[in-house]
């Protein structure tokens, strides 16, 4: 019966491991290569790999390449950012399958006697920052990532730090395996790892994963080559013999890479290698191996324990009697927390000389929690309507990286949402020229709003008065008419209100006009129309709006009144001049016509009214 379950349970194995897409079967990766500077697509060799002009940039100057390490792709061009346009400029990235992610850029000088120093972050959390001597040495001139995409986008950012303008040659983004590098119970989608260090052993060669044939699902890997670890005793191994259980998933490491090895001698069995690393952070170490000594033939014949800072983390190592055979791959992982500035790895011999084919090393970076969206959506439209200086910059989150917030924005973590929120905004003295827009009501959490002394123009909007946590709001010394919006009166938090300096008119609204609560102070001095309280001029009769609708009602019909009055006067004036004009005319014709008839009727003989005569020549009576 237990014969049968086993061949059932094999069956199933099989089946499944025949229905699952090996890496050959899956569709290409998603890859997304970009040539910053550049103006058209280009290809480069010897892989003719393509490169996509410059785009989703928030700023930054085109530039030509001066000197770049020989290991960069050989573009011509690059973007840099000086801090004129400022501090914080982002490739913001869209369209992108969620998943898992290779993000690697590279560096390059447009001054080849100015070396930048300056940090990066990606989706908000900062991961690198270059040091100085970086553009000497190949495997510090390009940072890389890996991260999970969650939301179709990536935003890679670059933080001015006062030491040369930040200069970005290229950027690449290589979908990689969902399960790729998982390191343990800390993995998943809330960390970055950082590559730190990635080394094949036993050759001088610095390669990519597609010069060794890797998988395009393995990420595209760059390793650093080595030849000895500065022991003089150690010396390199290589073969040419095809490597078992190598390029699997979900790491898909290239053959390549383990046929070629440092091993121990008799005057030194075992080897050490140590990085510089940062204090209290925690490090992903993985080790490859694969037993390509030909002294070496079967199990036992070497065993050795590893060690990471002197604390024994894999004892009695036997890379045959693990993987069960010569010329097979065996990958140990390990991640531990390192207290000092530097990462030891020893290889130590127990029986027979040490060996290592290759090392990585990942800082585990926990990522940071982002921005709530509306809220940056909200900054956004305010720096487009403040007309926000070019030096504020105001690109990527506002709120992290925490070493790099931007400048006049307060941030606050709200637990509840498990976002970050803005409660206070601090632009006063800036030069801001634009209005203040009505949807700055959508940074709810605010406390503090500082405007004071710029040039901003119209009127305050009354959505500011459904922000209800509002302490201080100072809009003194700008250029803002219109009333004082009645919906102030119900920030019953209001402890310090500056209006003074500005164009505003008509009354104050009672409430706020009212004695101010201990510890509050209002200033409403300096607009010439404002009124209603101590200290400004008395208003005239309250009208209620009603009343104010029905006179403006009123004061409009009336104009109609007059204008059609105008239009009919007018137009009659305008009949009466025609008539002259006609009159005028038709003048001397009249005249001419009636000498006329007046001339022809003497003309005629005179015919006597015998009616008359007879009438003339009757009996008269007498008196």
């Amino acid at each position: 019966m237990m014969e049968k379950c086993v061949l059932v349970l094999l069956l199933l194995l099989a089946t499944c491991r025949a229905s699952s897409p090996s890496a050959s079967q899956r569709k290409e990766p998603f890859a997304l290569r970009i040539s910053c500077g550049a103006r058209e697509n280009n290809r480069t060799r010897p892989t003719n790999t393509l490169w996509l002009k410059d785009f989703a940039y928030t700023g930054g100057i085109p530039g030509k390449v001066k000197r770049r390490s020989y290991i960069a792709p050989p573009l011509p061009t690059l973007r840099y950012f000086p801090l004129s346009v400022g501090p914080e400029n982002c490739y913001n990235i869209n369209r992108i399958p969620n998943g898992h992610y290779s993000v690697r850029v590279f560096f390059a000088l447009v001054d080849p006697d100015l070396e930048p120093l300056f940090d990066i972050s990606i989706e908000g959390t900062q991961f690198h920052s270059l040091k100085p001597g970086w553009s000497s040495l190949n495997e510090q001139s390009f940072a890389e990532a890996l991260l999970f995409v969650t939301d179709n986008s990536a935003s890679v950012c670059f933080h001015s730090t006062g030491h040369g303008d930040p200069s970005i040659l290229s950027i690449e983004i290589l979908q990689v395996d969902e399960n790729a590098y998982h390191f343990g119970p800390q993995w998943g989608k809330g960390t970055i790892l950082r590559t730190a260090k990635r080394l094949t052993c036993g050759t001088a060669q610095v390669a990519f994963d597609e010069d060794y044939d890797g998988s395009h699902w393995g990420g595209d890997r760059f390793w650093t080559g080595i030849n000895t670890f500065g022991q003089s005793s150690d010396k390199p191994r290589s073969v040419e013999t095809s490597i078992k259980q190598a390029s699997i998933p979900p790491n898909f490491y290239p053959t390549k890479l383990y046929q070629s090895a440092i091993v121990g001698t008799d005057d030194l069995p075992d080897l050490s290698y140590s990085i510089e690393a940062d204090p209290n952070k925690n490090y992903s170490i993985w080790l490859h191996f694969a037993e390509i000594d030909p002294s070496i033939n079967g199990k036992g014949q070497r065993v050795f324990d590893i060690l990471i800072n002197g604390d024994v983390e894999f004892k009695n190592v036997d890379i045959i009697n693990i993987t069960g055979e010569k010329y097979a791959a065996l990958v140990l992982n390990k991640t531990v927390a390192v207290n000092g500035r530097t990462l030891t790895i020893t290889i130590r011999s127990v029986r027979g000389y040490a060996i290592i084919n290759a090392i990585e090393v990942f800082e585990v970076i926990a990522t940071e929690f982002q921005t709530s969206a509306e809220e940056v959506r909200a900054l956004q439209s305010l720096k487009n309507a403040l007309g926000l200086p070019l030096r504020f910059g105001w690109n990527g989150d506002p709120c992290v990286p925490q070493q790099h917030p931007w400048s006049g924005v307060d941030c606050q973590f709200d637990r509840s949402s498990g976002k970050w929120v803005i409660d206070g905004l601090g632009l006063d003295n800036q030069g801001l020229k634009g209005f203040f827009p009505t949807d700055i009501s959508r940074l709810q959490h605010l406390q503090s709003i500082n405007l004071s002394v710029n040039s901003i123009k119209g009127g305050i909007p009354s959505s500011i008065g459904t922000i209800t946590g509002l302490v201080t709001l100072d809009l003194s010394y700008n250029l803002l008419n219109g009333s004082i919006p009645e919906s102030l009166s119900q920030l019953t938090l209001l402890r310090r209100l500056n209006l003074n300096g500005n164009f505003l008119s008509g009354r104050v609204p009672a409430k706020l006009g009212g004695i101010p609560l201990h510890g509050a102070s209002f200033n409403f001095s300096g607009n010439a129309g404002l009124c209603g309280i101590p200290g400004l001029p008395t208003c005239g009769p309250h009208l209620s709006t009603g009343s104010k609708v029905g006179i403006a009602i009123g004061v409009f019909v009336s104009f109609l009144l007059i204008l059609g009055c105008l239009i009919i006067w007018w137009k009659r004036r305008q009949n009466i001049l025609r008539a002259q004009k006609l009159a005028t005319r038709e003048a001397p014709y009249a005249k001419a016509r009636t000498h006329f008839v007046r001339d022809v009727q003497m003309t005629r003989p005179q015919v006597p009214d015998h009616s008359r005569v007879a009438a003339d020549n009757g009996p008269r009576l007498l008196s």
